[in-house]
């Protein structure tokens, strides 16, 4: 049995880490992405050989992304492409970016991140998605649907751009046998919580605790297994019932 590759962006932390120590259980080789050089916290095995720096609010660096991952993709094949990478800038003393608030610059790197090099990567791979039957899964949030008191307007925006760039890719790529999947995190126990967290969560999250990164993981390898055969265009909240 051949083995089974998955590109991941945005691997150097909580849900990222989470995923990759999924897949690999499951004998997945992982291709990552970060902005970042090698992060010493990336503990995996071959961490460091699988890692590829670049900036995704650079789009002119997208082409040589894209010619990297091709590289080392030994039977051409893409089995999964993960997209997870996501930035949401905060103002002063780590408040909510509004619309007032915002300037193009803000507007523009969040948008290139969270929403156009997400296109621009499932456009570029999609000859190795398709010779492998490939999934993409898009990581949401729960900010995309409703006004969140720590997500700012662009990084909302964003996310809900990225639900429908999800049913556009389902509806585009289903007949070239690659589905399109996303899930909408809700409040997830990661080290980028924002102060105020545990209110909201007894206030608003009917199960009453945070969810776990590894939860997420377990929905994004269900998405990208034949678990999931028929799912195509569905976005999955991950938020306790948070969404209700």
């Amino acid at each position: 049995m051949s083995v089974k590759f998955m590109l991941l962006t945005g691997a150097s932390r909580g849900i990222g880490h989470a995923t990759v120590k999924l897949f690999q259980e499951h004998g997945w080789r992982i291709l990552t992405v970060s902005r970042q050089p090698f992060s010493e916290e990336c503990r995996w095995p071959s961490a460091r050989e699988s890692h590829i720096q670049a900036d995704l609010a650079n789009l002119d660096q997208i082409d040589a992304l894209i010619e990297e991952v091709r590289s080392r993709l030994p039977n051409g094949e893409l089995h999964g492409l993960v997209n997870n990478a996501g930035i949401s800038p905060k103002g002063p003393g780590g408040s909510r970016l509004g619309v007032l608030a915002s300037d193009a610059d803000v507007w523009t790197r969040v948008m290139n991140v969270n929403l156009i090099s997400t296109a621009l990567l499932a456009r570029g791979l999609l000859p190795e998605l398709e010779k492998a039957q490939g999934s993409i899964v898009n990581v949401t949030s729960i900010a995309g649907s409703r006004v969140h008191p720590f997500a700012g307007v662009a990084y909302a925006a964003s996310k809900a751009g990225l639900a429908s760039l999800t049913r556009e890719l389902a509806h585009e790529f289903g007949p070239r046998g690659v589905r399109a999947n996303a899930i909408a995190p809700g409040e997830i126990s990661t080290s980028i919580l924002s102060p105020g967290t545990d209110a909201l969560v007894e206030a608003e999250v009917p199960m009453g605790r945070l969810g776990t990164p590894a939860e997420v993981a377990r929905t994004i390898y269900f998405l990208c297994s034949t678990e999931s055969s028929y799912i195509n265009g569905a976005e999955i909240h991950i938020n306790g019932g948070q969404h209700v």
